[in-house]
């Protein structure tokens, strides 16, 4: 299931990518994204922008997997046919764990926001 459109920017502590939510993807609820797919949005942003940076270091993307979250906070949900767009700051790399920060807004209203340890395969 792909949780993400396209990667908007790339920059060297952060990357924003973009989702159009459709009535078809399996975490719309009630004609909105539901709080586990704004997390999934959030951990595949992360896994899009790892992948994209192994690609211009000409090395293999790893595999990565939701550690932990932590201060999530979801202060409203997007609507069917809104798109989203998240951002994901790198806060540290410690071997093989990443913890980043994401933020999802839809028309520049902050939609959640929280941090996210991702361990690399």
């Amino acid at each position: 299931m792909a949780m993400v459109d396209g990667l908007l920017e790339q920059e060297e502590d952060y990357s924003i990518s973009q989702l159009k939510i459709l009535n078809t993807n399996i975490f719309v609820e009630n004609g909105h994204l539901s709080e586990p797919g704004i997390i999934e949005n959030i951990a595949q942003t992360a896994a899009l922008r790892n992948s994209y940076q192994a690609i211009l270091d000409d090395k293999e993307p790893q595999i990565g997997f939701i550690g932990s979250l932590k201060r999530i906070k979801i202060y409203n949900l997007p609507k069917v046919s809104t798109t989203i767009k998240t951002k994901i700051t790198v806060l540290n790399n410690l071997m093989n764990v990443s913890i980043i920060k994401g933020e999802t807004f839809c028309d520049g209203q902050l939609l959640a926001e929280g941090e996210m340890n991702i361990f690399l395969q």
